[in-house]
């Protein structure tokens, strides 16, 4: 696996003015406030809070809405399922580290795909916090071309994953094993990686859902753990 560190200077906190909107759904709703920005700062408060942008227009557009399902998918390091098809298809690619981060999200962002949501604001706000530090990919790669990847953001021992691509069969489920390898690789047991919604394939390979109370107490935890080290 090769990697490309990444600066990690700090980001401002958000103005003492700043607030996210008023709630706009019931407590046991994905959707709980609408409003704010995109800004560095506020991005990085939001997640700290267990909240992640999606704009709530036509295809992601704004007005933007900050959610936090319920239940959230969480898939605890330890608990990833590496069968054995698995295994067999890390070897017919190449993992990399942030080397071509937003290339990633032009593909996760690809108009043809269903349920699009990830506008040019998107790209352009997590490429800043990637220039920051704080937004990274992993990457599938055969014969020096981009098959697959994904791209989320790493606070302390947390790493919220955004979306993922494949353009070949395995190349996406390839990079969340590396994903899965840089997380658990110093043994924290605080280290949780945040996949919003499960799914059936996502069951699969380990993530649970958890209540909203459950993932918010071991966001808490988890933050209290050493950066990740993408470099």
């Amino acid at each position: 696996m090769s990697a490309h560190p990444v600066p990690f200077p700090p980001v401002e906190p958000p103005p003492s003015e700043w607030a996210l909107g008023q709630l706009a759904a019931a407590d046991d709703d994905d959707l709980v406030a609408a409003g704010a920005d995109l800004e560095p700062g506020t991005l990085v408060a939001a997640y700290r809070a267990g909240l992640f942008p999606m704009g709530l227009g036509v295809d992601g557009a704004r007005p933007i809405g900050w959610w936090s399902p319920e239940p959230r998918g969480v898939l605890v390091p330890a608990e990833f399922r590496e069968r054995r098809s698995l295994r067999q298809a890390r070897g017919r690619f190449e993992v990399r580290v942030d080397t071509a981060f937003t290339e990633v999200m032009r593909r996760c962002a690809d108009p043809a795909r269903e349920g699009r949501w990830i506008t040019d604001d998107i790209v352009d706000a997590y490429t800043r916090l990637h220039r920051l530090g704080w937004a990274h990919s992993v990457e599938t790669w055969r014969d020096g071309e981009l098959v697959g990847g994904l791209y989320g953001v790493a606070i302390g021992g947390l790493f919220a994953g955004e979306s993922m691509f494949h353009a070949v069969r395995d190349a996406s489920k390839v990079a969340l094993a590396g994903l899965v390898d840089l997380v658990r690789a110093d043994g924290d047991p605080r280290r949780i990686i945040d996949v919003q919604w499960s799914t059936d394939h996502l069951a699969r390979l380990g993530v649970a859902a958890w209540p909203r109370e459950r993932y918010l107490a071991a966001l808490a935890t988890a933050l209290e753990a050493p950066p990740l080290r993408f470099g």
